[in-house]
């Protein structure tokens, strides 16, 4: 696919019946480009898109069974919410008028705009009019049902209340969806499968805690905030535990299976697997070190904290709580821990330098 300079490249993104599966990326990644391929706004020059094993490439966007939603609505100004919801249903249905009123009705009823059927849109709040917009979608029953980051334009409030909505309508509607999305609180709240994008390529997909936990590429593993990833280099074994060293004397060890066991390899920690401590624990973690407190800042109701150990630094995070108790401040000396099970491994796909 082409778009000016931009493309896809070599795209293979699979979406089980019924799957909520959300795409996320920095801008410029080819999320909705892609969105838009699938929803037959452009063409692919190689490849084919398949919608129930049917080839719907050369389609006409109408003619798919696919429905897309924007952020911005796209609503018809010269409609009330009633006619924009009805107007993909009165295209593609020939029912009697009393069974188009009944479905819209029902629609905008576990949408909870029910009451605003006879609003002119210009007067909608933003919730409101993307809800409208998804009843207009949802109506039809599409075989796919395309977000293009569809709450980005509310307030969190009103993000949060569409969410949790969202959710229950199309779960109820068994609907397959893509969703765009740059808000996490989406990907952890929605996704059954997430697609991580980087210059038109996906680097990763799967299940939440596989992309979350498990990145297989270090852009990923930075994306989705494990902050603590590392360049190392893989020294030995000690029973079924890789050992890699990430600095001169700081060797840690990792369980993850691992398709190499000697090289250059990546190394990525979760910053919540990380256990701050005042004495050395007895105990069979296997990876402990010790160092001095470098740097902490408060973020919502969480601290992170920054420690170094040689010439590498971890982040953590800790309640604000556990904090005090441990008595946690800037050049204190403090212990960190974290088990080899929560140690990832990925190949080194480019140069990177750890922060």
């Amino acid at each position: 696919m082409d778009l000016k300079d931009f493309h896809l490249q070599k795209i293979n993104l699979q979406v089980k019946e019924g799957d909520y599966h959300v795409l996320i990326g920095p801008t410029g990644s080819g999320k909705s480009v892609l969105l838009e391929t699938i929803a037959g706004f452009y063409k692919p020059y190689n490849g084919h898109v398949l919608l129930e094993g049917r080839d719907i490439t050369h389609l006409n966007p109408e003619e798919r069974g696919v429905s897309i939603v924007y952020q911005d609505y796209v609503l018809f100004p010269h409609m009330n919410v009633f006619e924009n919801i009805a107007y993909g249903l009165k295209k593609t249905n020939k029912s009697d008028e009393s069974l188009l009123e009944s479905k819209v009705y029902e629609m905008a009823e576990k949408l909870n705009i029910d009451h605003l059927l006879k609003r002119d849109t210009t007067t909608l709040s933003g919730g409101e009019k993307q809800r409208t917009a998804i009843a207009r979608s949802l109506i039809v029953e599409p075989k796919l049902l395309l977000m293009d980051e569809p709450f980005s334009a509310v307030d969190v409030n009103t993000h949060a209340y569409l969410t949790t909505l969202i959710k229950n309508v199309i779960e109820e509607y068994q609907t397959t969806c893509i969703h765009v999305t740059h808000n996490f609180n989406d990907v952890y709240n929605l996704a059954e499968q997430v697609a991580v994008m980087k210059d038109g390529k996906i680097l990763q997909q799967g299940t939440l805690h596989e992309v979350f936990s498990r990145p297989t590429h270090n852009f990923v593993a930075d994306f989705v905030g494990v902050h603590n990833v590392y360049q190392g280099e893989i020294v030995g074994h000690d029973k079924s535990l890789l050992q890699i060293e990430i600095d001169p004397g700081i060797i840690i060890h990792s369980s993850d299976e691992f398709k190499y066991d000697s090289g250059d390899v990546m190394v990525a920690i979760r910053p919540e697997n990380i256990i701050f401590s005042n004495e050395k624990f007895v105990s069979s973690v296997r990876n402990q070190l010790q160092g001095v407190v470098k740097d902490m800042f408060e973020v919502g109701h969480t601290v992170w904290i920054e420690v170094q150990v040689g010439n590498v630094r971890f982040r953590g995070v800790l309640t604000p709580n556990s904090c005090e108790s441990l008595g946690i401040e800037r050049e204190k000396e403090i212990y960190l821990s974290f088990k080899s099970l929560n140690v990832n491994l990925m190949e080194c796909h480019d140069s990177y330098h750890s922060i």
